[in-house]
């Protein structure tokens, strides 16, 4: 399964969270897939620690889809 780090890159680069809070996120994201739990997006995982908005959600959505095109 291949991880896409983008999300976490382009909040971080936004300033809504930190490199740190990025990195926490995808940790416990393969974690999580690792031992077959339910896939979480990097957005969810951020939002259920209250470490973003969902407005910031839909900013960072935007720019990665623009870039995706």
């Amino acid at each position: 399964m291949k991880y896409c780090t983008r999300f976490a890159l382009i909040a971080v680069e936004k300033g809504f969270i930190t490199a740190e809070q990025g990195t926490a996120a995808l940790t416990e994201q393969l974690g999580d897939d690792l031992a077959h739990k339910e896939h979480r997006l990097i957005g969810q995982i951020l939002f259920e620690k209250a470490w973003i908005t969902p407005t910031q959600i839909d900013l960072v959505l935007r720019q990665l889809f623009r870039k995706a095109s």
